[in-house]
């Protein structure tokens, strides 16, 4: 069998994306064919296998795979990928989408190779998140402990439907990241891994952010991290409603008018490649 897929990638963060609304409704990945597409030498390559099905209650359902095989609930920059991708390949005929994903129904609107998603409410309690052993809202309490030499910060976390962990530094510059990302990702007061953001503020309206992302490892941009790290940063105290986060592989809008209320997020999506495998 033949399965076509094209190569996106916004903000440098990269999928290799399938559309399976036609002859391919029942194919699910395993765990060795998610690897081997995302694999950078001998696959495709990419951080993040995204795969379009058909949705009873949206106009597709997004499924998201890792290269460990796993299964997520969202991905920021998957999802205006996806939307641009529908409507480049006319799955779609409008420029206002819902997909269906594990965090819920999203609403991206695609404005030229921008698109605008509205990313739903933050979930701001422990039990929420999940986080294990705390109570209540996680902003700039004592982080787990980990084995390291870079001692860390307090810590922040949120669920954009899938969980966070932010941590603000003076420097991101000397941060361990891939040290000290892969431990806190492990601990075991977070039953569900979790990704892990560090963030520098610039000013009130910008922020430079690093991201290790759950199940993938050091990644050039994350839309949900991007979202979270602002959600912490007003909780906090640190930045405005509204602030450009500055990542690896470009920049991202995010704003967030406060508790009760979705966030905001626009930022680009882009078309690299298109090719056919066999299965």
């Amino acid at each position: 069998m033949k399965i076509n897929f094209t190569k996106m990638h916004g903000c440098g963060n990269d999928f290799v994306v399938i559309d399976a609304t036609t002859n391919l409704q029942n194919w699910q990945p395993s765990v060795n064919e998610a690897a081997f597409l995302l694999d950078r030498h001998f696959g495709i390559g990419g951080d993040q296998l995204l795969v379009i099905y058909p949705s009873k209650i949206a106009d597709m359902k997004m499924v998201i795979f890792n290269p460990d095989g796993g299964e997520v609930e969202m991905c920021g920059n998957g999802i205006r990928c996806c939307a641009l991708y529908a409507k480049n390949h006319k799955l779609v005929d409008k420029n206002e989408i819902t997909v269906e994903t594990l965090a819920g129904i999203i609403k991206p609107v695609i404005e030229d190779e921008c698109v605008c998603v509205d990313m739903g409410e933050p979930k701001l309690e422990a039990s929420e998140i999940p986080v294990a052993g705390y109570s209540g809202k996680i902003i700039n309490v004592e982080p787990p402990e980990i084995e390291s030499d870079f001692l860390l910060p307090l810590m922040n976390c949120v669920s954009m439907g899938n969980p966070h962990t932010i941590f603000f530094v003076d420097d991101l510059n000397a941060v361990p990241l891939e040290k000290v990302g892969r431990k806190v990702e492990n601990s075991p007061v977070f039953p569900n891994k979790t990704n892990v953001e560090f963030a520098q503020v610039l000013d009130f309206k910008t922020i430079k952010m690093r991201v290790w992302e759950r199940g993938a490892g050091i990644t050039l941009a994350c839309g949900t991290g991007a979202c979270g790290t602002v959600v912490a940063g007003i909780l906090s105290g640190r930045i405005e409603n509204e602030a450009t986060v500055m990542l690896d592989g470009g920049e991202l809008n995010i704003s967030w008018q406060g508790e009760g209320t979705p966030v905001f997020m626009t930022g680009p999506a882009k078309e690299v490649f298109s090719g056919e495998l066999e299965k």
